[in-house]
């Protein structure tokens, strides 16, 4: 049987990311192994950060039985590699008007849109940005446009 353990970004700026998210969540890590690996815990769900650079910069401090593969361990490729937006971290809020002023004015991530909404058999409303590494996040969660005036960008 296999289970959730987390999701980790692979990031290549260790202590900018993990201020992002801090500011993101309001919370401080729940863990942390020195400068390579820190992680969050919500809701029994764990987003981790992993130090892309920490093994190559402390190859005294990494013990590994691995046959190395290009694809998997060459961090500098993968660190440097476009983010292409294929994976989307989705958290959600209860009010959603809320948490888009909140982020707005922390001034964190790139590329902030205006609340969207699609409907496909559902109403759904959502704003996205990029983080430190161009990940995706999508924020979701209860708006009601009738009563909520618009944003201002």
């Amino acid at each position: 049987m296999i289970t959730f353990g987390n999701i980790y970004i692979i990031t290549s700026d260790f202590e900018k990311t993990i201020s992002f998210y801090k500011q993101l969540f309001e919370k401080d890590v729940d863990g942390r192994n020195k400068t390579r690996y820190a992680q969050f815990q919500i809701n029994g769900l764990v987003l981790a950060i992993m130090n892309g650079k920490f093994d190559m910069e402390h190859p005294d401090q990494v013990v590994s039985r691995k046959i190395d593969s290009d694809i998997y361990d060459d961090m500098n490729r993968i660190m440097s590699t476009p983010n292409c937006g294929k994976v989307v971290i989705n958290l959600c809020t209860n009010d959603l008007k809320r948490e888009y002023k909140r982020i707005k004015k922390l001034g964190i991530g790139t590329d902030l849109t205006e609340i969207r909404y699609v409907n496909a058999q559902m109403p759904y409303w959502y704003f996205l940005l990029k983080d430190v590494d161009g990940n995706t996040i999508e924020i979701t969660g209860e708006y009601n446009a009738a009563k909520d005036e618009p944003i201002n960008l």
